[in-house]
């Protein structure tokens, strides 16, 4: 049996090999390093598979969430509503440009943004919701955007989690996930769904004056060389990356496809283990499952973690510190205890094994393994 990695990036690449060295080795040739050719021809290519107007290719996800709030003219103090149990980089990006932000708690489900807490959060001095699609779903985006028009605010998808993944509304309609709100921002990060062998990031939105704002911001700025109409910032994805994922992006559905196989084997082992609440997957989402995330019940963690790590079995634990309790992000408004569901799965989730290359044999030895240690744990 090979050797178990939560990610495993090498067999991935080794069977597309000859499309990925193709595509590298194609930028060489032309030394065309930097806004060349690939990067447009990526570009177009996932406007056509997002089925969006714009793409926007920046330099990391990061990036990615402060242009677009950049591009959203927003002033010093405004607020921006964002769950509290995700990635730092969400809340990052607003303190970075002087906004507050304001953390609200999530559905224990699905993890994702709780509908209702965002409603109770909204104050006058609100402009933007940014809800997260965690571990490769979508939150509720059709009550976000009722309460976004309601109230008159900015929707920005942070959907660094969740490409490949599809929101389904009342209707029978599906979007591609960061495709909804007014912007839309992703990864590319190795491990993601769709990872380059570096950083890269890109900016999705069907809003043309936005879509040239942000362009224009993510390139210092300019619309014409040397002439610059506003702030802006150096942010872009190399020739090299964007050959990466122009090779890769064909295989993505498969890719996905091959994270739901493994995330349905998992939950077939683990159905009737009562330490554990295996993932939910909504009736208004697909799941791509960038991580497998399990709810330990009654579960000494870090023994589990331990007692895996020795049978060869790496596990994580995203995210062990809710955004509010984190030392940067300490504030009067907040304490712990305000946002129990975020505190309570910050100290019971934990991720198994995760990628496009696992076989059965590799997912019967965690499973099996998994079982016999929770049950003394």
């Amino acid at each position: 049996m090979k050797s178990i990695q939560m990610v495993d990036l090498h067999s991935q690449y080794l069977k597309i090999k000859q499309e990925i060295d193709n595509g590298i080795f194609s930028v060489i040739e032309t030394s065309s390093f930097v806004k060349g050719g690939k990067v447009v021809d990526f570009q177009r290519n996932l406007e056509k598979y997002l089925d969006v107007k714009h793409v926007i290719p920046v330099a990391n996800g990061t990036d990615a969430l402060q242009i677009a709030l950049m591009s959203l003219g927003l002033k010093a103090g405004d607020e921006v509503i964002t769950p509290t149990f995700t990635f730092i980089a969400t809340a990052e990006v607003v303190a970075l440009l002087g906004l507050t932000p304001v953390v609200v708690d999530v559905d224990f489900d699905t993890f994702c943004i709780d509908t209702q807490e965002v409603e109770k959060a909204i104050t006058p001095k609100t402009k933007a919701i940014v809800p997260v699609h965690l571990f490769g779903q979508n939150a509720n985006m059709e009550e976000i955007l009722k309460i976004a028009r309601k109230h008159n605010l900015f929707v920005v998808e942070d959907a660094c989690q969740s490409m490949g993944s599809h929101y389904i509304f009342e209707n029978g309609e599906a979007k591609h996930s960061g495709t909804i709100g007014d912007i839309g921002c992703t990864s590319f990060f190795p491990s993601k769904n769709l990872g380059c062998y570096g950083d890269g990031g890109a900016i999705f939105t069907n809003n043309d004056v936005l879509a040239e704002k942000i362009t224009m911001i993510a390139n210092h700025g300019m619309k014409i060389r040397y002439y610059h109409d506003i702030i802006g910032v150096n942010s872009r994805l190399d020739s090299i990356q964007a050959a990466v994922l122009e090779a890769k992006l064909p295989h993505l559905d498969n890719y996905v496809k091959s994270r739901q196989n493994a995330a349905h084997f998992y939950n077939e082992k683990f159905k009737d283990c009562k330490k554990v609440i295996t993932p939910v997957t909504s009736s208004f989402s697909t799941h791509s499952f960038h991580q497998y995330t399990l709810k330990l019940v009654d579960v000494n963690r870090e023994k589990l973690i331990e007692n895996l790590k020795e049978r060869g079995i790496p596990a994580m634990i995203y995210y062990p510190i809710p955004l509010h309790l984190q030392k940067a992000y300490q504030d009067a408004r907040y304490k712990a205890g305000d946002f129990p569901v975020s505190e309570h799965l910050s100290q019971c989730v934990a991720s198994l094994p995760m990628h496009t290359e696992l076989d059965n044999e590799q997912l019967n030895h965690i499973s099996e393994n998994f079982l016999k240690i929770i049950a003394d744990c």
